[in-house]
C-alpha cells in the first residue's frame, strides 16, 4: 500500500492531489491550517467509489518544525510507513519589494522556504528507514524568471528548485527520488490568497489556466514514472526557455502581469 503525505491539502493543487492519490488506492495524509476544509476533503474521499484509499486529516502549520514532525509521525503511526511526500504548501505575493509590508514578505518566506525544509527534514528519515521513497517539490515556471513585482515569490521558487535538484543527488543512495514540478498558472485559490496586491496587473494578458486536477494527475504520473523535472504545458516550457535566452524581454512582459 502506497502512503502519501501532502502539505497545503485544504485547497487547490494540494486538495486535488489528495483526491487523485486516494482514487488510485493510496493512503493519504493531508495537512493544512484549515481544519474544516480538511474535513470536507475527507468526506469527499470517503464518498468515492469503492477501492479508494483512506484519508487522514492533520491540522498543522508547515512553518512550525514540531508541527511537521508530529504530522509525519501520525502518518507513519496510522499507515505504517511513508512513501511519497508532496511539498505543496505555499503562498504568492504581488507588489513592490521595497514598499511591501515586511509581515507579508516574512510570511511568504517562512511558508515557502521554511515550510519546505521542515517538511523534508521530518519525512526523509522515515523514508530512509523504509528503504526509499519519493519527494515532489511544487515549484513554478517563475523559478528562473526575471519577475518584477513578483520578485519575492519567484525567488522563493528558485530556492525550492535548487533544493530539489541538490537533494536528488544527496538522497540518490537512499533510493529516494525527487521531482521538481514546475507549475504554470493554475485555477485555484492561489491568486485570491496572494499576499500584497490581489489579482493581476491592469495590463495583464489572458493566459489559460490549468485546472488543479490537471496538475494533480501530472504529480501522480511523475511519481509513478519517477520523473525528475516536469513542466506540464508546451507554453510553460517555452517560458522556461525564454527565461534563459531572453530574460529581460520575459521580465518586461512579466512586469505587465503584476504591476
Amino acid at each position: 500500500m502506497t502512503v502519501v503525505f501532502i502539505t497545503g491539502a485544504s485547497s487547490g493543487i494540494g486538495y486535488a492531489t489528495a483526491l487523485a492519490y486516494a482514487k488510485s488506492g493510496a493512503s493519504v495524509a493531508g495537512t493544512a491550517r484549515r481544519t474544516t476544509r480538511l474535513q470536507a476533503l475527507e468526506a469527499e474521499i470517503n464518498a468515492l467509489p469503492a477501492g479508494h484509499g483512506e484519508f487522514l486529516p492533520l491540522t498543522g502549520d508547515v512553518r512550525d518544525p514540531s508541527s511537521m514532525q508530529k504530522a509525519i509521525q501520525e502518518t507513519v503511526d496510522r499507515f505504517d510507513g511513508l512513501d511519497i511526500v508532496v511539498a505543496n504548501a505555499g503562498l504568492g505575493h504581488r507588489g513592490s519589494l521595497i514598499e511591501s509590508q515586511w509581515d507579508d514578505l516574512e510570511t511568504l518566506l517562512r511558508t515557502n522556504l521554511d515550510g519546505v525544509l521542515h517538511t523534508v527534514r521530518a519525512s526523509v528519515p522515515e523514508m530512509q528507514q523504509r528503504g526509499g521513497g519519493h519527494i515532489v517539490f511544487i515549484s513554478s515556471i517563475t523559478y528562473n524568471m526575471v519577475s518584477p513585482y513578483a520578485a519575492i515569490y519567484a525567488a522563493s521558487k528558485a530556492f525550492v528548485s535548487s533544493i530539489a535538484n541538490s537533494l536528488r543527488l544527496e538522497l540518490e543512495a537512499d533510493d529516494i527520488y525527487v521531482t521538481d514540478m514546475l507549475v504554470g498558472r493554475t485555477q485555484s485559490e492561489f491568486s485570491e490568497k496572494r499576499l500584497g496586491a490581489s489579482g493581476y496587473g491592469e495590463k495583464a494578458t489572458s493566459i489559460r489556466r490549468m485546472s488543479a486536477d490537471e496538475v494533480a494527475e501530472a504529480i501522480v504520473t511523475a511519481t509513478n514514472q519517477k520523473q525528475k523535472r516536469v513542466a506540464l504545458r508546451w507554453f510553460d516550457r517555452l517560458i522556461l526557455l525564454g527565461n534563459v535566452l531572453m530574460p529581460n524581454i520575459i521580465g518586461r512582459r512579466a512586469m505587465k502581469q503584476y504591476r
